[in-house]
């Protein structure tokens, strides 16, 4: 039987002490910034009881818990056998390879599974080709060398690939065949993998300088090879483009202009230098990107000197600690020095806009979305074309939120068009969620055991914070809601989660789908304890939470959703896979970013696996005999993260991240020789897999 790997230390999940210290400031070491009271999310309805009477009587208790969701039924699925009896990892892998109940995978998960493993490489399907799509370092504008470890400088870098790609989107070129666009986030940096001999505690000037244009977003055509199907980047293209942490933004939106944005170096708080730690993102129905910024507080120095304690307490709200920062770029920069810029850390943290069709265009944080550590940001249109983006705050015990647009989306590409699609997110409604339960608390012992109803499920309710100008929350303006959107969630008595990350709504039902990562400090004296969304105490493996706005409309206040997977391995009786047969398994842990599939299957990568293996990418079907099937498609290299999922027909995309981001490793003792081999920099890359017989990708 395949033995899973203990996991050492006290960080979320499986990562590495180096990774926490540099992608989010060890952010799982310090208290989480949500010490407010709000309730539990228990009982939501008075018939509970009742309703159990009847499931007692002899109603199927699969289907009836669906019904009562408002979710719907999934065709045979079997809460008792998804809750019990697992036959162990190493078999529900084997299983999963045969296609498991109902004789085979579902379509477009027809492949056979990648077993877990702690191999140096991307490691994909029998059948299934790969390549290197683009490194750090590669040149992608005019001008840019080639990379040069020896000879790293912030200019060369500014036309470079930059560091740790995430978020990844691709965008058609309808006038060059066989071409799409590629965008990229940067999420952060690692200096001490990227420079030899770094000192942590004071790096040079030309170091800093290096790390700020690695961060930002990179735009570069990719062109498919027609014989090898590879995917390669196309240097110097006309459209290629870098953004980095000193490109002028425009801030748009209900705060734009805001006393709380404004510095010494821009008066008006509507121009801001640079984007940071951007995560995941989104792509939109009217052709430009989407680019959450995340933990933002780890770049700025001297919070624990500031005297005014209103300030601070809202400093400390969004994490901001301690003296130093991470990287020290308040040695050159002060800006990055909240005693001398008090108000510049309130200049990131939100939702950044892209249009990468225009290299001269000026990118837009939309201040209507909010502010707090952007994970995603992905839209769907309602029936009458406006957009709703849902968010994710990734952070333990922070909020699930939703914008609603009110205006309509223009149809056509004309110049008209794209004006006004580009202000679409700056005015509408913004709401945070509030889950319920449908079981007693009783029944949720924190252990992961189902409740008497089968599932874990409830209903929710969408709770406005502000409209344009207009506060909905009590003591609070709407300036304040959106700068400060936090507090706003706080005084209205939000639900808690697991670190909500990536938020997709599906193309084909129109089901979200939430990845809540881990939250180890659930159930720890002085914290929240479990509820039915979030049920498991030091929950390390994560969950996925399914839910259907009322009338699937989705600019609906009320909700029904329940827990799609409850992850981990399939041997824990604490685990749950939307009812599928948990020996017919791959097992996932920690999952973060998703995606669909044109079956609309449900993609999903991980980030800090806590099972002792590799991160990798997964499959798992979301209707028929097949819901809750969890196939793994790939792995990645030592240290690495799983990011930016793409599935096409014939093609998936990952972002490779942090590989070789293991404690102790250095450019002089690196852990990992991938992508190009020992004695060569480990470098994140963008990776392209496809069917070796060029067919569609598990069909």
């Amino acid at each position: 039987m395949r033995k899973l790997l203990p996991i050492l230390g006290s960080h979320q999940g499986g990562r590495s002490a180096m990774t926490c210290r540099y992608r989010c400031g060890d952010a799982c070491f310090h208290e989480a910034p949500n010490t407010s009271g709000n309730e539990y999310a228990g009982d939501i309805i008075a018939g509970a009881l009742s309703r159990r009477t009847m499931l007692r009587a002899g109603a199927v208790v699969g289907v009836a818990a669906a019904a009562g969701s408002g979710l719907g039924a999934p065709q045979e699925a079997s809460a008792a056998s998804g809750a019990q009896g697992a036959r162990g990892a190493q078999g529900a892998v084997g299983a999963a390879a045969k296609g498991g109940k109902g004789g085979k995978a579902a379509k477009g998960l027809r492949f056979t599974p990648v077993e877990a493993n702690t191999a140096d490489r991307v490691t994909v399907p029998q059948g299934y080709g790969q390549n290197v799509v683009i490194r750090w370092g590669d040149p992608i504008l005019r001008g840019a060398p080639d990379f040069d470890p020896e000879k790293q400088s912030a200019k060369a870098q500014a036309g470079q690939f930059g560091y740790n790609n995430d978020f990844l989107s691709l965008l058609p070129l309808e006038h060059e065949h066989g071409s799409q666009l590629l965008v990229a986030n940067h999420e952060y940096t690692d200096e001490q993998l990227m420079f030899a001999g770094y000192d942590a505690k004071k790096p040079t000037r030309e170091q800093v300088e290096i790390g700020m244009a690695a961060h930002g977003l990179s735009v570069v055509v990719v062109r498919e090879e027609r014989r090898s199907g590879a995917l390669k980047a196309v240097p110097r293209h006309r459209l290629n483009r870098r953004i980095t942490a000193t490109t002028p933004f425009e801030v748009t939106g209900p705060a734009a202009g805001s006393e709380w944005l404004r510095t010494s170096a821009d008066p008006e708080g509507r121009t801001v230098l640079g984007t940071l730690n951007n995560c995941a993102g989104g792509t939109t129905p009217w052709g430009t990107t989407l680019h959450g910024e995340e933990n933002v507080d780890q770049y700025f120095a001297n919070t624990d000197k500031v005297t005014d304690e209103e300030h601070k307490k809202r400093l400390k709200r969004y994490a901001l600690k301690g003296t130093d920062s991470q990287r020290r770029w308040e040695l050159y920069e002060k800006r990055f020095d909240v005693t001398k810029e008090p108000y510049e850390p309130h200049r990131f943290g939100w939702v950044v806009e892209l249009d990468p069709y225009d290299p001269e265009a000026t990118p837009r944080k939309r201040t209507a979305l909010g502010r707090f550590k952007h994970e995603a940001a992905q839209p769907r249109l309602t029936r009458d074309g406006r957009p709703v983006v849902y968010m994710g705050d990734d952070e333990r015990f922070e909020y699930l939120y939703k914008f609603v647009s009110a205006k309509r989306m223009m149809r056509g590409s004309s110049a008209a068009a794209r004006e006004h699609n580009l202000t679409l997110l700056d005015e509408g409604t913004l709401y945070v969620a509030k889950l319920k339960g449908d079981s007693p608390a009783g029944e949720i012992d924190g252990k992961g055991t189902l409740p008497e109803d089968g599932e874990f499920d409830g209903k929710g309710e969408w709770i406005p914070l502000a409209t344009g100008d207009t506060s909905h929350v009590p003591g609070m303006t709407a300036e304040e809601v959106y700068v400060f959107t936090r507090l706003a969630g706080d005084k209205v008595g939000a639900t808690k989660m697991d670190r909500p990350e990536d938020v997709e709504p599906s193309p084909r039902t129109g089901r979200v789908y939430v990845a809540l990562t881990n939250n180890t400090d659930r159930g720890a004296a002085g914290k929240a304890g479990p509820d039915e969304a979030n049920p498991r105490n030091g929950n390390k493996h994560g969950q996925v939470l399914e839910f259907a706005e009322r009338g699937d409309d989705p600019t609906a206040k009320q909700f029904s959703w329940r827990l799609f997977l409850v992850c981990g391995d399939p041997e824990d009786p604490s685990t749950y896979f939307a009812g599928f047969p948990k020996d017919q398994v791959s097992p996932i842990s920690c999952p973060d970013n998703v995606t669909f599939d044109a079956y609309g299957n449900l993609w999903i990568s991980t980030d800090g696996n806590a099972l002792g293996t590799h991160d990798g990418l997964f499959g798992v079907a979301t209707a028929g005999r097949q819901r809750g099937q969890v196939r793994q498609f790939l792995t990645v290299p030592t240290g690495a993260e799983t990011c930016g999922p793409i599935v096409q027909d014939r093609r998936v995309l990952v972002a490779v991240q942090h590989p070789g981001e293991v404690d102790g490793a250095s450019v002089e003792k690196p852990a990992s020789s991938w992508p190009d081999g020992p004695g060569k920099y480990v470098r994140p890359s963008v990776v392209s897999v496809w069917r070796e017989d060029g067919g569609n990708i598990g069909a």
